[in-house]
């Protein structure tokens, strides 16, 4: 019992601590990224707070998995420095008696990472993917700010108004410069307003003039209007076809097995699986020389992290585009990293050496014979 509890309070307080930096490393970095997507239009800024939580909770089974990882590593690599793990060797108990302490500390975190990886990480990306779209289907007018020059959505045009109303739609002293069919053309009107005609959005300008000039050499054509009429922004409700594969549901990819939503899939119960092998892997790799630093064995325990997380991205792909099936990936991967830590602990535990015979010394007689 004193086995047991010993090693499962100094796990959590390690894994409470890792968790702790990793997700400030972690939202440090996601605020640097959205606010580089808001001020290139991407993101509206009043809500780069709530898209910088969905991100950050979609990356929580990758947080969990790496905390995990690093606290069963560094408790373990302490035990070792200071020769606790001797005498729990002393007492009887070998390398393998860890891995029950070790599931029993680790469970809930699985099956919190599971949960994030099956159910959350959907929920994340659909809810950044529908903010983003409703912030692009803004009309144009709605993306200017008065007194600045603004590219469109599609960045065919460059408007500048003079927004002194008090409704969103509409504006005041609007200029507009665009090239379009190898002209460049230059609309000043007085007033303009959003208007909804059947799905797509039109901005009706009065009392204006319009100057078309081409980009070769030329005639000079100007003309005036009262009213004039442009397409501007997005359709009201587009169709731009199905829901992204991350946003989908773990539920609708496996009703609808296709070759991307096995990727994606793949991926998913790889993270869940991955995890689980991160707990025996790092008891295997986390024995150390107490007479050395543990740097050098911390250092390759990332390094087996990094590996294992990047052939499970890259297996993602490679499930996706139909190079690999997904059982077979998962197979290969998970079941020979899961193959290849249970061997090696097996090594440990039972002290098995890679030499099948010992090597005999020779003695100074016979060298001096």
């Amino acid at each position: 019992m004193l086995f047991h509890s010993s090693i499962r309070k100094e796990l959590s307080r390690s894994f409470g601590a890792t968790l702790v930096v990793l997700i400030t490393i972690v939202m440090t970095m996601m605020l640097i990224r959205t606010l580089g997507l808001a001020a290139r239009g991407s993101v509206n800024p009043s809500e780069v707070f709530l898209v910088m939580t969905y991100t950050v909770l979609g990356y929580m089974p990758t947080i969990l998995s790496l905390s995990l990882f690093v606290a069963i590593v560094g408790t373990l690599s302490r035990m070792y420095r200071d020769s606790e793990m001797v005498i729990w060797f002393s007492s009887g108990r070998g390398l393998a008696d860890f891995l029950p302490p070790l599931f029993r500390f680790a469970w809930p975190i699985l099956l919190l990472i599971a949960v994030f990886a099956l159910v959350g990480w959907p929920w994340a990306n659909s809810q950044t993917q529908g903010m983003r779209d409703q912030y692009q289907r803004r009309s144009d007018i709605e993306r200017v700010s008065p007194g600045e020059f603004r590219e469109s959505a599609g960045r065919l045009r460059v408007f500048f108004i003079d927004k002194d109303t008090p409704d969103s739609a509409t504006a005041s002293n609007v200029f507009i410069s665009s090239i379009e069919r190898n002209l460049q053309i230059i609309t000043s009107a007085q007033s303009g307003r959003i208007e909804n005609i059947g799905e797509s959005r039109y901005l009706m300008l009065s009392n204006g003039q319009r100057l078309e000039r081409p980009l070769l050499p030329g005639e000079l054509k100007i003309s005036e209007f009262r009213s004039y009429g442009a397409k501007v922004g997005s359709d009201i409700d587009p169709s731009n076809g199905a829901a992204p594969v991350r946003a989908k549901t773990t539920l609708n990819l496996m009703r609808e097995p296709s070759v991307a939503n096995n990727g994606e899939l793949a991926w998913r119960i790889g993270m869940v699986l991955a995890a689980i092998n991160f707990v025996v892997l790092a008891l295997t790799v986390s024995s150390a020389n107490p007479r050395v630093g543990r740097s050098g064995n911390l250092l390759f325990a990332l390094c087996a992290f990094v590996l294992y997380y990047n052939l499970l991205n890259l297996g993602q792909n490679w499930v996706g585009t139909g190079r690999y099936s997904m059982g077979g990936f998962m197979l290969a991967l998970h079941g020979g990293a899961l193959a290849l830590a249970l061997l090696w602990l097996a090594k440990r535990h039972f002290n098995w050496s890679w030499h099948p015979f010992p090597v005999r010394s020779r003695s100074p007689a016979s060298s001096e014979t």
